[in-house]
């Protein structure tokens, strides 16, 4: 049991009333727009009513002696978290996968903000279930999946960790071209892109991948290995098609860009956050050494 009390770092994102607010100024203008279009304002404020009484739950139940804050999704780029913070997530499974790549070995607390609505495979604990939680954190009898992030580095020395997945193509995801590379194995490709997923993300933008193409791959979410597809390559002269999707335990997948504008690579779907990777740039991609820490249910 720690001598110094915790921070608990609240992470949320905006609901859908407080976006329709920010775009359209006034709840009459985000009335009248929605009703022209046939829906009623009053089921978003009612959810968005509902999410406000969940945080409210949730920040009640932390011991007294801890400090609180609140982040939204949006500032947690320019957020410091501290090594002992305790994170709480509410809202929904995304969440967990935009706060993991900012983390290094904290604890994350999923909370599902509305069981109705969100599966709940990342965000497992409902918020009367949270207090029992934090007491069993307080005294070190807690079940933690250590679940592995992808990292890539690139050639300049940046660094990109994602929980689920991480995109390399063309930002407008039209045809890319790159070198791929895997032990011996290497190839000239042009594809919509290449997805590295963790055994997290295999449940979501890869499961998709591996239903359409027939590329089966069995990847754990606390597995040290993460596994490689490439979308839609193109054979042509210079091009092949051979390495399309493998598992990687062990080494890494380094991919040398061959795009003279528009390369990128991005973690988890947020695209805005993005590492540019034009011609002659090289990046290595392997399993992290940084899990996320996910108090399981």
């Amino acid at each position: 049991m720690t001598s110094i009390s915790p921070r608990a770092v609240f992470v949320t994102r905006e609901t859908d009333y407080e976006l329709l607010l920010s775009r359209h100024a006034t709840h009459e203008q985000a009335r009248f727009h929605l009703e022209t279009r046939g829906q009623k304002i009053s089921e978003v404020e009612h959810r968005h009513a509902d999410f406000i009484d969940t945080l409210k739950q949730a920040r009640a139940v932390v011991p007294p002696d801890w400090k609180q804050t609140l982040v939204r999704r949006s500032d947690l780029n320019r957020f410091l978290f501290a090594p002992d913070d305790v994170i709480i997530a509410v809202g929904q499974d995304g969440l967990i996968a935009n706060v993991a790549k900012y983390l290094d070995g904290q604890t994350v607390f999923g909370v599902n903000a509305a069981p109705q609505l969100y599966d709940g495979v990342l965000v497992r604990l409902r918020v009367d279930q949270l207090s029992a939680r934090l007491s069993a954190y307080l005294h070190q009898d807690i079940d933690v999946q250590r679940r592995t992030m992808v990292e890539a580095v690139l050639d300049g020395g940046e660094r990109l960790f994602a929980l689920n997945e991480l995109f390399v193509g063309h930002r407008s995801h039209q045809s890319a071209r790159y070198r791929i590379a895997q032990g011996d194995q290497q190839e000239n490709q042009s594809s919509s892109g290449v997805i590295v997923a963790s055994g997290t993300g295999a449940t979501g933008w890869a499961r998709s991948i591996m239903e359409a193409t027939g590329a089966k791959l069995s990847i754990l979410p606390e597995e040290a290995a993460i596994a490689y597809f490439v979308r839609e390559p193109f054979p042509s002269i210079s091009t092949g098609t051979s390495m399309r999707a493998a598992k990687l335990k062990h080494g890494s997948l380094e991919i040398t860009s061959r795009m003279n504008e528009g390369g990128v690579v991005f973690a988890d779907g947020i695209e805005q956050d993005f590492l540019s990777f034009d011609w002659g740039r090289k990046i290595d991609i392997q399993p992290s050494r940084r899990n996320l820490n996910l108090v399981a249910s």
